[in-house]
């Protein structure tokens, strides 16, 4: 007796379209926010020395996918000496958590202090900008707030000019 074996070929997944796969999209980022962390704590957040100085990022792109809301780069820098100095386009805001220092932008001295708030420009180019802290040895930290769609959408030039004291490439 022989037996009869059918063979059925799977079909292929029909395209869904432009609107169908924006709907999908939206459906994520919407179930995303329902889930995603809603307050990322101080304890969670690891320093690292970097080109532009000690920092400690409380949103990145390599963490949107665990937050309530994307696209933002927040971050805090702890400024013992000087900053980095570099070029990007601005549109960022940093507000100051602690002590007292000063920004050169573009050749321009901006003294500033805890409880301020400094915009950086959005400018054709860029705008190059280095921090330091008027009292070395003093606390001096502020956070920065970018969101990465507008500043991706400005051209992204983005040029280290000077490296930090603090940073070590070994």
């Amino acid at each position: 007796m022989s037996q009869r074996v059918e063979t059925r070929e799977r079909e292929p997944e029909q395209p869904a379209g432009l609107y169908e796969e924006s709907y999908a999209y939206h459906k994520l980022r919407d179930e995303q926010a329902a889930k995603g962390a809603v307050v990322v704590r101080n304890r969670d957040v690891e320093w690292e020395t970097a080109r532009q100085g000690r920092l400690r990022y409380f949103c990145h792109r390599r963490s949107w996918d665990r937050l309530a809301a994307t696209g933002w780069h927040v971050f805090e820098q702890d400024i013992r000496r000087h900053s980095g100095k570099h070029v990007h386009q601005g549109g960022l805001v940093i507000f100051v958590l602690e002590g007292r220092g000063y920004s050169v932008v573009d050749g321009v001295r901006y003294d500033w202090k805890k409880g301020d708030l400094i915009v950086l420009p959005i400018m054709p180019g860029g705008c190059e900008h280095q921090h330091f802290n008027l009292q070395e040895g003093q606390p001096c930290r502020w956070m920065a707030f970018v969101y990465r769609p507008l500043k991706d959408a400005l051209g992204q030039e983005f040029r280290q000019v000077e490296t930090s004291p603090d940073w070590s490439n070994g």
